[in-house]
């Protein structure tokens, strides 16, 4: 099967909407400026938290600069953004090969696309804006050393969301020993990220946050959990999970600790129950709004 990481990002939109935690976002309702208000989101994809913030009349009036360091999901998002919109019946205007306009009588948002590596950005970027985005992204990165640097991108609020924290469940149990190893060399893999990165992340963040003085305004869990009904998956998170499953194989696939024959054979017996509707995915995570003072 070809997979597509911006076909994989539409299609756990759904996923997160159910996910994000609705304490967090009616605190981030509360503690956005009035008037126009400008975003800035790293890794942010296809542009699916900007919908988001539109459909939940969170966002109408401002700028919006979506950063991610992937080209293929800003083509797509360049594509989809447009779709989307004139699909909700906003007007439409490209005023840039990487900006756009949608408005109509209550919303008016001017859209930038940024295709850089986050900490090349802030380098350049002069502007914090009133709201800093980071959308399932600090888990991939070492934030001890790069949340600070990451908080110059903002005036002081961010809203920081489906931070992991450490569990991957999958049910109908293939063999109780087997999934409970499966999952901890997965998270394993997570801790030794070249990059950077943390399976822990989401309890691990209010220590970080304690140490730059930044106030945690709300937090919650923001659990991803998907099944089926009668055999099916609501909307197109079949993919998803198909996609899930892909991250464990990539991951494990080179694991000293885990026969490939074996690995092979859990997953074929995880295709299986998604072919037939049955397996239930959940993924422990957090969201927290923050906010730190100049």
């Amino acid at each position: 099967m070809d997979f597509s990481f911006p076909h994989y990002l539409l299609s756990k939109q759904t996923v997160d909407d159910r996910a994000l935690n609705k304490e967090v976002v009616n605190a981030l309702r509360l503690h956005l400026p009035p008037g126009p208000v400008s975003v800035i989101e790293v890794g942010a994809g296809i542009g699916t938290m900007l919908k988001r913030l539109v459909d939940w009349s969170l966002f109408c009036r401002g700028e919006y600069v979506m950063v991610d360091s992937v080209e293929e999901n800003l083509a797509y998002a360049r594509e989809w953004v447009p779709h989307w919109a004139a699909g909700a019946g906003l007007n439409v205007e490209r005023t840039g090969e990487n900006s756009l306009l949608i408005c109509d009588s209550t919303r008016d948002i001017h859209i930038r696309l940024e295709c850089a590596d986050v900490f090349d950005f802030i380098l350049k970027n002069r502007k914090p804006a009133d709201l800093l985005i980071a959308h399932a992204f600090l888990d991939l990165l070492p934030v001890s050393q790069s949340l600070e640097t990451l908080m110059s991108l903002t005036k002081g609020l961010a809203w920081l969301t489906i931070n992991f924290d450490g569990i991957s469940a999958f049910h109908p149990v293939v063999d109780y020993e087997l999934d409970e190893k499966i999952e901890q060399l997965y998270h394993l893999t997570m801790d030794k990220r070249p990059g950077g990165g943390d399976s822990r992340m989401g309890r691990h963040l209010f220590g970080h946050l304690r140490a730059m003085d930044a106030a945690v305004l709300a937090a919650g869990a923001s659990d991803w959990v998907v099944y089926g009904n009668g055999g099916k998956y609501p909307a197109d998170e079949k993919y998803f999970l198909q996609f899930i499953l892909q991250f464990f194989e990539d991951a494990l696939r080179d694991c000293r600790d885990l026969e490939p024959a074996i690995l092979d054979r859990w997953l074929a017996k995880r295709h299986e129950q998604i072919e037939r509707g049955e397996l239930v995915y959940i993924a422990h995570q957090m969201d927290f709004l923050v906010r730190r003072n100049p």
